[in-house]
């Protein structure tokens, strides 16, 4: 049968046209997937899901211009609750001599009793050596310049730094006479005590057998920036940066190498990390997960989803059952075989042959767990110590300048820190027991009072 040249050139512009409609819609299913559910899938985190466009009315906040301004007021003996007098004795520290009465200064502190906050006044005597000429002052134990004690301080801070309650919402509570200015002038002052601190807690963290690290967005005066958590049994430390550059990383690790193992997700800013990496599992896992939900019609894919996604999964949980651990590193290494094995099959679909790479490229990042039992197979910590931020970050929207990001890392490395080493009492006990020491001598070592 003959075909003429021009029908034969009809048919191969209809193939080329069919080609690219089905290019073109595939595509098109790729776009309208990725504003449904983000671009990274299922490991969109909540922030990065598009739900809205942006609004047009901005509304940059802040006071008037003219505004006197609002900042902290002291109260008179008619508006306290009690009186405190502070005597001191009759003879001079520095002397031994004889104290002559000057009269008393003044401190007006709003603390929390049991029956709530108390408006007290501090009568604290004043006397001068007439021989030195020194002047002698009795001093409540309260940090420098502070208005409320150390046991609403410390209340105050624990219920925005551990439980992350918006700093307004805690001066409703306890209806406070400050504004959020002054509530977080006071955590700035605070946090220059804490700081030294921090950097023991980073030499011991880096020292644990079994580190996580995980990161998530945090806005910075309306720009971009991100929160970075460094987890571990027994310590935290939380890093609130502008970038999320492996500059933070190696800033906690150090270039130092480690010992012990890095558990992370398969983010390129940790491939510098001074120790050996643990990639997390349940990231692996959703990648596949997402393989399966974009190629619903390729069989292929679906069986090999469905081979592959459950030993995955049991991988996760195998260390938390209740086996011996003969029985736990003979299940492990059956799991890492039957894996591997899946790995070495031969694919055609280039979605499946992109998983076995990597589980091929990065061999020796997949299988610490297979070894030893201390070391998970996901980065679930990281995420489940990170997520109270998540929640903050929804409430709050960030931190107002990089000077109050600086602070929210030192209070929060501090307090969660102690948190997690606690065994028995309240973390607001002991930051209480902290400030009263700081106020008595401010150039105590912080790091000696971690329980």
């Amino acid at each position: 049968m003959t075909i003429c040249e021009g029908c034969l050139e009809k048919n191969r512009k209809i193939y080329r046209l069919q080609e690219d409609i089905k290019r073109l819609r595939q595509k098109l299913n790729y776009e309208q997937k990725k504003l449904k559910d983000g671009y990274f899938g299922s490991s969109t985190p909540s922030s990065k899901k598009p739900f809205k466009s942006n609004t047009q009315n901005h509304n940059n906040g802040g006071a008037k211009k003219g505004h006197k301004g609002y900042g902290r007021k002291s109260f008179i003996e008619n508006e306290a609750d009690k009186i405190i007098e502070l005597p001191i004795g009759e003879k001079c520290p520095h002397c031994n001599s004889l104290l002559e009465k000057k009269g008393v200064d003044k401190r007006s502190i709003i603390d929390k009793v049991y029956k709530g906050i108390e408006k007290q006044i501090y009568n604290c005597e004043k006397k001068r050596c007439p021989k030195c000429k020194k002047y002698i002052k009795a001093k409540p134990v309260i940090l420098p310049k502070a208005l409320y004690g150390n046991q609403l301080t410390s209340e105050i801070l624990v219920r925005h730094y551990i439980d992350m309650i918006p700093m307004n919402k805690i001066i409703g509570m306890y209806n406070l006479p400050s504004s959020n200015g002054c509530m977080f002038e006071m955590t700035h002052r605070i946090a220059k005590y804490l700081k030294p601190a921090v950097e023991l807690i980073t030499k011991d963290y880096r020292s644990e057998k079994v580190k996580h690290a995980d990161e998530t967005s945090w806005r910075q005066d309306g720009k971009s920036g991100y929160s970075w958590i460094f987890t571990s049994d027994n310590n935290i430390i939380f890093e609130f940066a502008d970038n999320r550059s492996a500059a933070i990383p190696q800033k906690i690790l150090g270039l130092d190498k480690l010992n012990g193992v890095l558990v992370v997700d398969r983010y390129a800013a940790y491939n510098k990390a001074p120790c050996e990496l643990q990639y997390c599992f349940e990231h692996l896992k959703r990648t596949v997960k997402d393989l399966g939900q974009e190629f619903l019609k390729k069989q292929e894919v679906q069986n090999f989803v469905n081979t592959f996604q459950p030993l995955l999964v049991k991988a996760i949980k195998l260390r938390n059952e209740n086996i011996s651990n003969k029985i736990y590193y003979k299940k492990a290494r059956q799991l890492k075989e039957k894996i591997m094995k899946i790995v070495d099959s031969p694919a055609t679909h280039q979605g499946i042959k992109y998983i076995q790479y990597i589980f091929k490229e990065k061999y020796n990042r997949l299988y610490h767990w297979v070894n030893d039992r201390d070391i998970p197979a996901d980065n679930n910590k990281a995420e489940r110590d990170l997520r109270p931020t998540v929640i903050a970050r929804k409430i709050s929207f960030g931190s107002q300048s990089k000077k109050g990001a600086a602070t929210r890392s030192v209070l929060m490395t501090v307090l969660q820190t102690a948190k997690k080493r606690l065994k028995s009492g309240s973390v607001v006990e002991w930051f209480k027991n902290v400030l009263d020491t700081i106020s008595l001598n401010p150039k105590i070592d912080i790091y000696s009072l971690f329980p």
